[in-house]
């Protein structure tokens, strides 16, 4: 699957959500709704919005946070790998989908 195609098929994952918007954005996709940014997709892999309940909560389960490297320092940013049930059970991304926005919401 292409990384179009993967972050394309994000409307489909999130339809129970909402309607998305994607924007290429950091070499992969920002996933928008109502203008706010709540996920990014880079390298076929789905990260959303965190806060810190949400990063412990996921870092416990094993995920990850997004990072890249930048004058030789590795920089995480508020997004963590989502978790592999968003993409099977519709009520599931809803809810995660939910608490990534309200991060967005709430930060910065």
């Amino acid at each position: 699957m292409s990384a179009n195609q993967f972050a394309d098929s994000l409307h489909d994952v999130f339809s129970t959500f909402g309607p998305i918007h994607l924007k290429r954005m950091f070499g992969g996709h920002g996933v928008f709704s109502q203008g706010k940014m709540f996920a990014l997709v880079v390298s076929d892999q789905l990260y959303i919005k965190v806060d810190a309940g949400m990063k412990q909560a996921l870092e416990a389960r094993g995920y990850s946070p997004f990072t890249y490297v930048r004058q030789g320092k590795t920089i995480a940013l508020s997004y963590m790998e989502a978790p592999e049930e968003i993409y099977d059970d519709p009520d599931d991304a809803c809810d995660w989908a939910r608490q990534a926005y309200a991060a967005a919401l709430a930060g910065k």
